[in-house]
């Protein structure tokens, strides 16, 4: 954690060194929602922390396995962060050879730890799973599949790091359970980096993970979920899969709406996903802002629905951990609530509890025409004062008012002022009307 929380300070501090290759535009593509250009390495400072954990581990941990699965999980993860990280410095590493260094990783993982995917608790597929080739196949499409869906879900400040915070929980507890110190190791090591980097990350977003960092951590978790299955039998595999639930419905969510709604290619970017709904639809008051640090606020307040969401999975999921049948319910459950919030978003229904309120305080009046809403809304809009996303309203015998701009006269002089103009016109109108009859009587 401090190793990593050092790394972002000083890639933020000194981000003109490098500015011209690590920063992300804010005009850079479709789901780019942040004010200004920010460096997108900060999966370095992830890798550096969980290569510090690595080395104190191996100076203070006299356990040989742990140290040695350990090294091989970060050996493994090094073609991953390396295709993310490379993308993110030149932006010219496509989808598919990201894709492909992730399966690679998936390979190594398979060969120095034995991470392949051997039953699901399915029994057609389970038999199918009796073959090797079969079964080494399935975990490098499942691992580089759950790798591209962690960099999809990461569109805003904390989402990435807190789906993550919250998995690696889950299955630090669990493996405490079964004594697996391998694991356990593991798991905090990746929690102490994330936090470091978390600091730096939210809310005000000053540096982003980048595909670098969403690479290794999704690979990190993807390894983690295989490796808790394949050494426990005891654990089923639909905890795993409940854990990784989210990217994963994301993703195929997201390939069905491109290919057969839109017609569009699958690897094509769009502002579609859930988050980005969320942020749009949730939040639409500061979106529609002009001021920069509403929209700030507006992207770190995305994180936290995705968070509550995350935490009642892992909770979930730690509880019916041995039990298929409750894990089963509750992935069902999960797959439900994200296609019903999905439609309710989509179709401006999104139930009142679940929207930000304006936090500014304007609000027009029912005897407030479209013409006249400009009048005493400045004056309205100027007496609420925003302090972060608490609105305070200040009582009238606290605000200084001028008497000469006092807004109840302007506003009963400005419609005074559009009554007599209404009549004079009607009257004048009347006038034309007399002298056309009486030129037409003559």
């Amino acid at each position: 954690m401090f190793v990593a929380f050092v790394t972002c300070y000083l890639l933020v501090r000194f981000n003109s060194l490098h500015a011209h290759l690590s920063n992300d535009h804010s005009d850079a593509g479709p789901q780019k929602f942040h004010v200004q250009p920010t460096p997108r390495i900060g999966g370095l400072a992830i890798a550096l922390g969980l290569a510090t954990a690595y080395l104190y581990n191996r100076i203070s941990n006299q356990d040989t396995i742990v140290i040695t699965q350990f090294g091989y999980l970060l050996l493994a993860a090094i073609p991953a962060f390396a295709g993310g990280f490379m993308e993110d410095l030149t932006k010219r590493v496509s989808v598919l050879k990201r894709l492909v260094l992730s399966m690679v990783s998936a390979g190594i993982g398979a060969w120095l730890l034995g991470a392949v995917v051997n039953h699901l608790g399915i029994a057609p597929l389970d038999w199918l799973l009796q073959w090797p080739f079969v079964a080494i196949m399935l975990t490098l499409f499942a691992v580089g599949g759950v790798v591209n869906a962690v960099n999809i879900i990461d569109g805003f400040n904390g989402i990435v790091s807190g789906f993550a915070g919250f998995m690696l929980l889950a299955i630090a507890f669990v493996s405490f359970q079964l004594n697996d110190w391998f694991l356990l190791n593991a798991a905090l090591a990746m929690l102490g980096a994330l936090l470091g980097f978390l600091f730096w990350n939210y809310p005000y977003g000053k540096i982003f993970l980048g595909d670098g960092g969403s690479y290794l951590i999704g690979f990190w978790l993807a390894e983690l979920a295989v490796l808790i299955v394949v050494r426990h039998p005891e654990v089923s595999p639909w905890f795993a899969a409940l854990l990784l639930i989210h990217p994963v419905c994301e993703t195929l969510f997201s390939v069905y709406r491109r290919k057969f709604l839109h017609g569009t290619s699958p690897w094509h970017p769009d502002g579609l996903h859930l988050h980005t709904l969320i942020f749009r639809r949730l939040n639409h008051i500061q979106w529609a802002s002009r001021d920069a640090r509403h929209k700030v606020q507006c992207n770190s307040m995305t994180a936290p629905y995705f968070w509550l969401l995350k935490l009642a999975t892992a909770l979930l999921a730690v509880v019916f951990w041995d039990n298929s049948i409750g894990l089963i319910a509750s992935t069902f459950l999960f797959v439900v609530f994200y296609i019903w919030l999905y439609w309710r978003i989509v179709k401006f229904k999104t139930p009142r509890w679940m929207v930000k309120r304006d936090r500014r305080g304007y609000r027009p009046s029912a005897n407030e025409s479209v013409g006249d809403c400009g009048v005493g809304g400045g004056r309205e809009r100027r007496s609420a004062h925003t302090v972060r996303f608490i609105r305070l309203r200040l009582p009238p015998w606290l605000t200084m008012r001028n008497r000469r701009h006092d807004p109840s006269r302007t506003h009963n002089a400005y419609r005074a002022a559009c009554s007599s103009g209404q009549s004079e016109r009607r009257s004048s109108h009347k006038n034309v009307k007399e002298a056309k009859q009486g030129c037409e009587g003559a």
